[in-house]
């Protein structure tokens, strides 16, 4: 079913009814904040669990650093919901064992409601102890193929930094699973029709199989993959480590370079993770141009604007800040990123820049997540790209990847 614009209110009665019945909410999701609003917590999530006392709305709530679990008696259920529903959260996500329902509030305040019925049901989990399914175990498989377990079957003290970044690149993909669904395979998700993933510079695969693992094992999604680099190495380890995995009929490996490997379908979901410089601005390029529903880029290494702002005199009132090389090249890495941002929101992406990996454990820890809606870009966002272009003379290697769309982006600013 497509996006439907409903008054606010109509469209929080339509989640307040899913939320109240206890039969059928499988769990739900609000986070984010309206514009110039503000809310308490970044993510509150919501479920039914049977205790020894009986049902109750379990609610965690999410701030910086900790998660805050309270269980609601049956006579404050409707009253909790109603508060909940009244705090200016941007995205609402509900999870019934029939459909899954997503509300959205734009930047101007409009909402869109998005309702998609399953095929199959789903089973609504109540108990109060189980395992929180937003993360892959440290039991998965997965990390005894790759030696991140000892002998013990718990994650060794020097594979830790590796394992939290699955935990981080899976809590920042699980928000924007049910957008590569709606957006790609929609109601004909199956075996037949699987979530297709593709993984740009893959690498060693880490991630891709953190990803994979996560959305076929926990979420229980079908789901194709391929990953892509142009080493034969990785393309060998990659189907290697699948065929002992099981997973080779589902998963694959490819040699070839980001702009030329072959993929049987366009997918759904694009990672690009730690693709070097401009290899990055590769992938973002084919990923728009497949307008992939979810893309996913983290970043590293920024030398293509390094260079340019290297070549040319900076704009006066900056120059205390380009004439010391460390704050320079900083400098450049967030132009790069505000670039690259700024052009997916002109060729019809919504965009986040955030935070990938604590930056203790990696300075290249930004990642940028783009969800396709084919809104048409607005002045502020035009404004802005044209002002850091001509301002800082730049030329953004993804607008000259796009193509034929490097003329549109043109024509728009």
């Amino acid at each position: 079913m497509a996006d439907v614009a409903l008054v606010l209110d109509d469209a929080l009665a339509c989640v307040r009814s899913a939320l109240l019945d206890d039969r059928s909410l499988v769990r739900a999701v609000a986070s984010g904040r309206r514009r110039n609003e503000v809310v308490p917590y970044r993510r509150v999530e919501l479920r039914y669990v049977d205790l020894a006392a009986g049902r109750r709305l379990q609610v965690t709530a999410y701030d910086e650093t900790q998660a805050h679990t309270r269980n609601v008696e049956e006579d404050a259920v409707a009253p909790t919901i109603d508060q909940l529903l009244a705090t200016p959260y941007s995205s609402w996500h509900v999870d019934t064992t029939a459909e899954i329902l997503q509300l959205r509030v734009t930047k101007k305040g409009r909402p869109m409601l998005h309702r998609m019925g399953r095929e199959t049901p789903a089973v609504a989990e109540r108990s109060h102890d189980r395992r929180k399914q937003r993360r892959l175990d440290e039991t998965d498989a997965l990390f005894a193929a790759v030696g991140m377990t000892g002998s013990d079957g718990t994650i060794k003290p020097t594979r830790m930094a590796k394992f939290r970044q699955v935990q981080d690149l899976i809590g920042l993909l699980e928000p924007v699973i049910d957008d590569a669904i709606r957006l790609g395979p929609g109601a004909r998700l199956s075996d037949a029709r699987p979530l297709r993933m593709v993984d740009l510079g893959c690498g060693n695969a880490y991630l891709t199989f953190a990803a994979f693992r996560y959305l076929s094992e926990v979420r229980q999604l079908p789901i194709q993959a391929t990953g892509i680099d142009m080493k034969a190495q990785a393309r060998a380890r990659g189907n290697d480590l699948a065929t002992a995995l099981g997973i080779s009929d589902r998963m694959r490996f490819v040699e070839g370079t980001i702009s030329d490997a072959e993929v049987d379908e366009p997918p759904d979901l694009v990672l690009a993770l730690h693709a070097c410089d401009t290899a990055t601005d590769d992938a973002l390029a084919r990923a728009v141009r497949w307008q992939a529903p979810v893309i996913l880029a983290a970043p590293c290494c920024h030398h293509d604007i390094q260079r340019q702002l290297a070549a040319t005199a900076p704009p006066d009132r900056y120059r205390l800040v380009t004439r010391h090389g460390i704050l320079s090249e900083r400098l450049a890495d967030v132009l790069t990123d505000a670039l690259r941002a700024a052009i997916l929101r002109i060729v019809g992406y919504r965009v986040e820049v955030m935070e990938f990996v604590d930056s203790r454990h990696t300075p290249r820890n930004m990642l940028i997540r783009a969800v396709w809606t084919g809104i048409a870009p607005d002045v502020q966002t035009l404004d802005g790209y044209r002002s850091l272009t001509e301002e800082w003379q730049v030329e953004p290697a993804l607008a000259g990847r796009l193509g034929h769309l490097h003329s549109a982006i043109r024509a728009h600013v």
